[in-house]
């Protein structure tokens, strides 16, 4: 860890770098253990090697060669392995003529072979290299094909379905292009097997297979993982009938663990095994990014070969193969699990580590990784067909996306606990700098995960939890300043791998550790234990007779030989710990320096911070004036309510289409407003609203009123916008709307006609919105004039093409979507509605051919024929009007605004923390010096401004100040103290004028002792000081004064009303800055703010403010309630 820490962006790059380095490195022992396997045969001793250390290779340069060798031959035997498995047969096609150049050995006789049952015309056409491949199959068969090879996606179509023309037996075909060729696996459709359809294939055939387990998926609330993998291998389990499935989740080393299963009773439960990166080759792990869903019907079943034309100067790769072969080395691994077939699923997310802005509407596609597998398991051989293993790659995407999400928000959640603790930590540093974060609850083990935590300070060392000795400490210490002398930190998952000397002495019990230094000799360390004390055998036997074959790939031993390999490790230190740890140490660190570097870093920041709140304050007026301006001229109906449901906005737009004045409609409860039919669905839309949940395109009818009642309720099309104070509380919220009554009249009419409908489709009226549709094999059918216009795609460029992923996708299409995610969910809804469900309007975007990005609400009904049956679907677009746009985009930089300067204010905050801990320990540090009278006068003066300080920056509720929620500190002062402190923070401001700051206020209130808030009437005085001064003329003068009176309370207690008065030349203060101290003014300035937060101020210590003008002079009169203690016999 260095002092100055790099960059997001470059510790994403040193990340991903490091991860390269990793990959390349287990890529090679991946390739010995492969190679050991195959020369050793039977007598392959599996614990042993895996022990293999890819960083502990010292061999010379020709064994490091020798290495290479086997490395490349390891891979090139991944990607050019010319076996697949029996159950189907495959041929390689020239992509220009379609004529064979490779194919299996079984592949004459699968295809080829006349069936009895089938009358011979002729003669049967032969199969071999030059084969043409429409001579095989039936005319209809090889026009599908025909019409596929022309796509430019091929993959888009799968599966295929085709006849033999000798046997007329159904296949399907699988296509995929690779360089200068297509490969063509032929699957046997077998009609009793579950998804078989009869006469055609293709994706929205598969994925009406998923449907139910992707309403599953997505009706499960946010916040679990647990659940959300629960929920997936139930899913997968009804779905294929398999006798195990399992979620494996491949963690920051590359090693796997089940996290999920569900299986068949009497099998041997594996949740909870963690398995070496070994165990799921990195080679492997590469393909399933590419092909991500794989089978193995049975792993006993004889391979057949693939024969290539000779005259090719090229390898086919089979990678993309649903047919490609195994590794022997993994038959041998699944025939010690006893499983005889398997389907795996790649789950692949976001990469967490890459950069983007995630409020851009328009994201560039995401580095992806693959996070884990989905992994089922049969006893006996189990074939499953490629329509139900294409749906189980579409679950396995939408899984995906809420894996992603559940990633983010356990990201989101620990951030928030670190940025808690951070302060908590920098709360007990102010208060006992630095033993606070060792001594005090939480301390630096709440920091972050770790098993136990140290602080070595001025030669005394502190222990927490589980933790080395003083003297192992000490040792510690002392290798870092001689081995990372140049560095202000360590972090590693192995003290035995970085080298320091005594780390077999600690055992096991300590193998991790993270380091920070925060002065030449004071270091800070946390430790963790190995990581197999955190790992959990869940079902196995750990009977004294129970032993496994260590030499075997059995889960069991593989779970050994995981604890060998890691039994001094712990757990790698994530970059957002270091990044907290980091963090505390700067906080650390500042709290070492000099009271004067402190003070001008805190008044440089202070600047900034009231230069930032004027920015601020400056930029949010402008954009609320435009928003109040833009709603009350809007052309589009947006009205809002508060906190119970009560409208108090109603724009010209809603009273034009509803006929409801705004004089009406404000106090109305919405509900109230509403259509009868509508009452729950904006029920439901105004709770969630009001608890911060902001729901989009939702459609509801209005009552209209007077002269419109007559023409019915008008329909909408609502967004709700949340409004919220500087705390973040929901005070009310706003809908903006469109009126879509004419278009929905419009739908309402198209989706009852029964007979043409393209005289309305294809009708240029600009009242029609834009439509497109589908057939129920997934082809584009329709394409109306309003798309043409809107996305610049003529009809005969769209019809008859994929409508997903040649129309709309992501690489290739016509109208590109702007990531995956995109692609799944449309894909979602796609299927619902082909498989007749209801679906809702979603929101849908895309850029058109210009490159130009349309966002809209997209519906779709169903097509279905005389007998009910779907034969398509028809999607309508409705596009928001240019006002509407207009609205969204001033509210969305009303709140990107908003957020940007909450985001620099709470920087600052946070920022000016660290330099006040500086302070606090100077000052603790002077105070055990000689000083002074005078001298400890000046460092009280300078306590009482910094406790004012800390107590402003924790003022971040500022509404429970203003609505009288606020809580006042009741201790003993002297108003000596207040004056004191109060006069100090102005005399800078009134020496550069030249004013002369006058205390008249008579001895005996000044010494008399009081009791109540005094950093808050300190707060107040120095802020109406600072007033005064800022109206008083150059050369002018301030005086202060002050009256006492008394009022005895019981025996022990008196009452004491404290007035002071704050007088000063001038013309005063002016008229518009009172009338926001009262109140009275809603567009505070950064002045006014102050000056009503110290009013109401005044007013919970039961007193208030009076301003008086005379001539030529204006008083503030402060008037305050505290309390006194009795003096007995006085």
């Amino acid at each position: 860890m260095s002092a100055s820490r790099p960059s997001q962006s470059s510790s994403n790059n040193s990340g991903r770098s490091r991860h390269s380095a990793r990959i390349i490195a287990q890529t090679t022992l991946d390739a010995k253990l492969h190679a050991t396997f195959e020369e050793s045969g039977s007598s392959f001793d599996y614990s042993n090697s895996v022990r293999f250390s890819p960083g502990t290779d010292t061999a010379s340069g020709d064994h490091q060669a020798s290495s290479d060798r086997v490395t490349i031959a390891y891979l090139h035997q991944i990607q050019k392995g010319k076996l697949i498995q029996p159950f189907g047969c495959l041929l390689a096609l020239d992509e220009k003529t379609r004529k064979v150049i490779a194919y299996s050995e079984n592949a004459p006789e699968m295809l080829t072979m006349v069936s009895h049952a089938v009358p011979n015309v002729g003669d049967h056409p032969a199969l071999g290299i030059g084969t043409d491949i429409r001579s095989i199959f039936t005319s209809q068969s090889a026009s599908a094909f025909q019409k596929a090879l022309g796509c430019g996606e091929v993959s888009l179509l799968n599966p295929i379905l085709v006849h033999c023309k000798t046997s007329g037996k159904p296949f399907y075909a699988i296509i995929h292009r690779v360089t200068g060729s297509l490969i063509v696996d032929f699957e046997p459709v077998k009609p009793h097997e579950h998804g078989a359809p009869t006469t055609a294939a293709g994706a929205l055939q598969s994925y009406k297979l998923a449907t139910k387990s992707i309403n599953r998926l997505q009706s499960l609330p946010s916040g679990s993982m647990e659940t959300l993998c629960d929920t997936m291998v139930q899913e997968v389990f009804e779905l294929t009938g398999y006798d195990r499935v399992m979620a494996y989740k491949f963690h920051e080393d590359d090693h796997g663990e089940v996290i999920a299963e569900v299986k068949k009773p009497g099998l041997e439960p594996y949740l909870g095994l963690h398995y070496p990166a070994t165990d799921v080759p990195q080679a492997t792990r590469f393909l399933f990014m590419k092909n991500k869903v794989r089978i193995i019907v049975d792993c006993s079943a004889k391979h057949v070969k693939v024969i290539q034309d000779k005259n090719i100067p090229f390898d086919l790769t089979l990678c993309g193969s649903t047919l490609r072969a195994p590794h022997s080395c993994h038959l041998q691994y699944m025939e010690n699990m006893k499983a005889s077939a398997s389907l795996v699923m790649a789950v692949v997310v976001n990469d967490s580590n890459e950069d983007g802005d995630s409020s851009d509407a328009v994201q560039p596609q995401k580095r992806k990784r693959l996070w884990g597998l989905v992994v089922c398991h049969h006893i006996t051989p189990k074939f499953v067909p490629f329509p139900l293993r294409y749906a189980c790659e579409f679950l396995a995407q939408v899984f995906a996306i809420h894996v992603d999400k559940e990633i983010e928000l356990e990201y989101q959640v620990i951030e928030r606990n670190i940025l808690r603790t951070q302060t908590l930590l920098c709360d007990m540093l102010m208060r006992d700098a630095p033993l606070g974060i060792i001594s005090q609850s939480p301390n630096i083990m709440d920091l972050v995960k770790c098993d136990g935590a140290a602080l070595l300070y001025k030669n005394n060392v502190w222990r927490l939890g589980v933790a080395p000795s003083e003297s192992q400490i000490r040792e510690i210490a002392l290798w870092l300043s001689e081995c990372h002398k140049d560095s202000t930190g360590l972090s590693t998952d192995s003290l035995s791998d970085a080298g320091f000397p005594g780390a077999a002495a600690l055992g096991d019990i300590i193998c991790g550790m993270a380091s920070v230094r925060i002065s030449s000799n004071d270091i800070v360390f946390w430790f963790r234990s190995h990581t197999a004390a955190e790992i959990r055998w869940s079902g196995a036997k750990h009977e004294p007779g129970d032993k496994d074959d260590g030499r075997k790939m059995h889960p069991r031993s593989s779970f050994k030989a995981f604890l060998e390999v890691v039994k001094t490790r712990s757990l790698p230190w994530k970059d957002y710990e270091m990044d907290a740890i980091h963090s505390l140490q700067l906080i650390l660190r500042n709290a070492f320096k000099d009271t004067e570097i402190m003070d001008i870093s805190t008044n440089a920041i202070n600047t900034r911070l009231s230069d930032l709140k004027i920015e601020g304050m400056q930029e949010l007026e402008a954009v609320t004036n435009e928003m109040v301006r833009l709603i009350e001229t809007a052309t589009v109906p947006i009205f809002a309510v508060d906190v119970d449901g009560m409208v108090n906005g109603w724009n010209a737009k809603c009273s034009e289409l509803t006929g409801l004045p705004v004089e009406e409609a404000v106090g109305k409860h919405l509900l109230m407003l509403v259509d009868d039919f509508s009452t729950d669905r904006v029920k439901k839309m105004l709770d969630m609203a009001l608890q911060g949940e902001e729901e989009k395109n939702v459609q509801f009818e209005m009552k209209t009123h007077d002269l419109k009642i007559d023409s019915g309720p008008i329909c909408l099309v609502v967004n709700a916008c949340v409004s919220r104070d500087l705390q973040h509380n929901v005070v009310g919220v706003c809908f903006v709307a469109q009126d879509i009554t004419i278009q929905k009249t419009f739908m309402d009419k198209f989706t009852r006609i029964e007979g043409d409908y393209k005289a309305i489709v294809q009708n240029p009226n600009p009242l029609i919105p834009p439509i497109f549709g589908t057939d129920e094999f997934g082809w584009c059918c329709e394409w109306n004039s309003a798309m043409t216009k809107l996305t610049g795609w003529k009809r005969e460029k769209v019809m008859n093409k994929m409508l997903l992923g040649e129309v709309f996708g992501t690489q290739m299409a016509c109208c590109r979507l702007k990531n995956q995610e995109a692609v799944v969910n449309f894909s979602i809804v796609l299927n619902k509605a082909m498989t007749g469900l209801e679906t809702e309007k979603v929101s849908f975007g895309f850029f058109t051919r210009n490159g130009k990005y349309v966002e809209c609400l997209l519906s779709m009904s169903t097509k279905v024929d005389i007998e009910g049956v779907v034969t398509g679907v028809f999607c309508f677009l409705q596009l928001a009007s240019p006002e509407l746009q207009q609205a969204l985009h001033i509210q969305h930089l009303s709140e990107q605004t908003a957020l940007k300067r909450l985001k620099a204010l709470t920087y600052m905050k946070r920022q000016i923390r660290n330099p006040l801990c500086g302070i606090v320990f100077s000052w603790k540090l002077l105070e055990g010096t000689e000083l002074g009278t005078d001298q400890k006068q000046l460092l009280h003066t300078g306590t009482q401004c910094q406790r004012q300080l800390s107590k402003i920056l924790d003022d971040s509720d500022l509404d429970s100040i203003i609505d009288g929620y606020l809580d006042l500190e009741m201790v003993e002062f002297t108003l000596q103290e207040v004056l004191v402190a109060s006069l100090s923070q102005v005399m800078t401001k009134s020496s550069a004028k030249g004013i002369q700051v006058v205390s008249d206020v008579a001895e005996e209130i000044t010494t008399e002792t009081l009791y109540g808030d005094s950093l808050r009437l300190q707060q107040v005085l120095s802020d109406f000081l600072l007033i005064s001064i800022n109206s008083t003329p150059t050369g002018g003068q301030v005086v202060v004064s002050a009256s006492l009176t008394k009022d005895r309370l019981g025996k022990l207690v008196q009452l004491a009303y404290l007035e002071l008065s704050i007088t000063h030349d001038g013309f005063g203060v002016p008229e518009a800055l009172l009338n926001q101290m009262f109140g009275r003014d809603g567009h505070e300035s950064e002045e006014g703010i102050s000056l009503l937060i110290s009013r109401k101020l005044l007013k919970h210590m039961s007193g208030d403010v009076r301003y008086i003008r005379e001539s030529g002079k204006s008083s503030f009169i402060l008037s305050v309630e505290l309390a006194m203690s009795h003096k007995l016999g006085a």
